[in-house]
């Protein structure tokens, strides 16, 4: 898995890492509005949750994003 952490302090529960992670690994906690990594084990480390607006997922040490491309 490439996710480290979300960071609670700095997600403001926008949603967009959860509406684009291609693999549905990360969720939207209900209770308190905050994103968080569900299924760990799914994760394809394809780097599209960096999008974050908020810069609250960090990445494993050492890990650089991957270039992703479409299927034509």
């Amino acid at each position: 898995m490439a996710i480290d952490t979300i960071d609670s302090v700095l997600c403001n529960g926008c949603g967009i890492c959860v509406r684009n992670c291609p693999m549905d690994v990360i969720r939207m906690d209900k209770k308190n509005r905050k994103a968080y990594v569900k299924y760990p084990e799914d994760c394809m480390l394809c780097g599209v949750c960096l999008e974050c607006p908020q810069k609250a997922i960090h990445l494993v040490k050492g890990y650089t994003r991957h270039v992703i491309l479409g299927w034509g």
